[in-house]
């Protein structure tokens, strides 16, 4: 077997650099930087090849690794140099809001009696959790502290399969600061299922996001925020997903001015119409949701919505399965009306209702922010 190209090992990945014959397609930036490096090895042999690829590493880095922070309950050891490590706990975050807001994944704190923020020069504060969204994982807390440095956040979605990726953040409770890892964006839009909720529109990586990672900035080849890693596949290699920057701020900023997201909901418990359902029940549909219960003087019961229905269909979209629901829900505001297709019995009617705002999922976890 021929091998087109060379490999460069960062951390516990392996970055394949192609012939300049080759097929393989980098795109935008990355595409460039590749290309670079390509000449600069047939100019030199290769002398400057990883000293190219280290300044594109520790560029990026050192942009962002200023506001990254370690969440955790802290304690105290010394190294081999007797020297003092606040021994990180339980996750990572990053700086937001140079008056002290931190964005971090909601399971990091969830059920956390006290937090404690180390920022990356040392110093440490208490933290109070302005607001939390179990949904999409995300939480902001507030630290007493000003003038802290904040990252370049992406302000569009214009992310590409193959394009760098660094995850910074604090796995395994380590010492010594946070750690980094290298790869690639390996997929987009990608949809997980959590023990909470169902989790859409996440960016792929194969940049390893290891336990105590949640919450660190994924970062392009600019050092520019691109996701706030969230979560991994235990068992897989080189799967871990993060949450698009964009709709993580849009989240942020409903928890500091609300400690909450205001979600629209339709209340009712449903289940996905299955081959069993279809034939035990001899619906007259094979697709769509299956209402197995309506809340008692909600909008959705006053539009006549009943437990038994099966909804098809929400304005103009198709409703397969309860995932189809709540992309379409997800799209509106509380207060929107909607218009619904459900089946009653084998007679398909039109029906029309209120989103009504979602209630809070844990609201014993916000706490106040100390002034």
């Amino acid at each position: 077997m021929v091998l087109h190209g060379f490999y460069i090992m960062t951390g516990l990945n392996c970055v394949h650099f192609p012939h300049p014959k080759s097929s393989f397609n980098y795109q935008g930036k990355d595409r460039q930087i590749v290309s670079n490096i390509i000449r600069s090895n047939n100019s030199y042999g290769g002398t400057n090849i990883m000293s190219d690829f280290d300044e594109i590493i520790t560029s990026a880095v050192e942009r962002v690794i200023p506001s990254v922070v370690n969440i955790s309950e802290v304690k105290l050891i010394q190294d081999a140099y007797l020297r003092v490590h606040p021994v990180p706990g339980v996750g990572s975050g990053f700086v937001i809001d140079s008056d002290g807001g931190i964005l971090t994944n909601s399971h990091v704190i969830m059920g956390s009696r006290k937090i404690t923020v180390t920022l990356e020069d040392g110093r440490t504060f208490e933290g109070a959790v302005r607001g939390l969204d179990t949904i999409m994982d995300l939480a902001v807390v507030q630290i007493n502290a000003s003038d802290l440095p904040v990252p370049e956040l992406s302000k569009d979605n214009n992310l590409k399969i193959g394009q760098m990726a660094i995850a910074i953040g604090s796995p395994l409770g380590l010492v010594g600061g946070p750690t980094v890892t290298a790869g690639v964006i390996s997929a987009l839009n990608r949809s997980i299922q959590t023990e909470v909720t169902f989790m859409e529109g996440l960016i792929q990586t194969d940049a390893a996001i290891n336990p105590g990672n949640s919450g660190g900035p994924l970062i392009n080849s600019k050092g520019v925020v691109v996701g706030i890693n969230s979560a991994i596949i235990p068992f897989a290699q080189g799967i871990g997903f993060a949450i698009p920057i964009q709709p993580a701020m849009w989240i942020a900023k409903q928890l500091i001015e609300h400690g909450e997201v205001v979600r629209p909901w339709i209340a009712i418990n449903a289940v996905d119409v299955n081959p069993k359902l279809v034939a035990y029940y001899n619906l007259p549909v094979d697709k769509g949701v299956a209402i197995t219960n309506v809340v008692p003087g909600s909008e959705a019961e006053k539009s006549g919505i009943e437990a038994g229905d099966i909804l098809v269909r929400i304005d103009d979209t198709d409703i397969n399965n309860v995932r189809d629901l709540i992309k379409v829900i997800n799209k509106h505001e509380a207060g929107d009306r909607v218009t619904m297709e459900v089946y009653k019995g084998r007679e398909k009617v039109r029906l029309q209702t209120v989103l009504e705002r979602a209630p809070s999922m844990h609201p014993s976890m916000r706490r106040q922010v100390p002034m």
